[in-house]
């Protein structure tokens, strides 16, 4: 018997949206990443992208325990000298809070051309509306 090994061109694609309102960015990052890889999916192949879309609405409000909003720090450099530039987390959130998730979930994937073709499927927007009806994205349990 032989290992079943999925092709790129076979992979069925699907749509997830979650909710990102009042949930923890850890453990909503770490699903979301399972998703992304295809890992929830019986026809995982390590090698091939055979994971799902996934929308990611009210990322503003995401939680962090603790005191983390204002101790934990982003960093974020240029590649220069000299260009390394910090914020902390209630900054971010202010600013930009899709960078929060994304950050999260970035760490999550391979760090390479893969994880980069999975990082493109995940779809952020700040408030409860994105443009993807024509989807049909599912509600993804976290």
């Amino acid at each position: 018997m032989t290992t079943y090994m999925a092709k790129p061109d076979e992979v069925d694609k699907k749509w997830y949206v979650v909710d990102a309102e009042g949930k923890t960015l850890g453990r909503l990052a770490s699903r979301i990443a399972t998703v992304l890889r295809g890992k929830h999916k019986p026809e995982y192949t390590p090698h091939v992208d055979t994971g799902d879309f996934v929308i990611v609405v009210n990322s503003e409000k995401v939680t962090l325990t603790g005191n983390k909003w204002d101790q934990k720090i982003h960093y974020k450099h240029s590649q220069y000298p000299g260009g390394l530039k910090t914020k902390t987390y209630g900054e971010l959130r202010e600013k930009n809070p899709q960078e929060i998730i994304r950050h999260a979930v970035d760490g999550m994937v391979p760090n390479n051309k893969l994880g980069k073709k999975m990082m493109k499927k995940l779809k952020i927007y700040a408030g409860p509306d994105h443009p993807h009806q024509a989807q049909k994205p599912e509600e993804l349990e976290v």
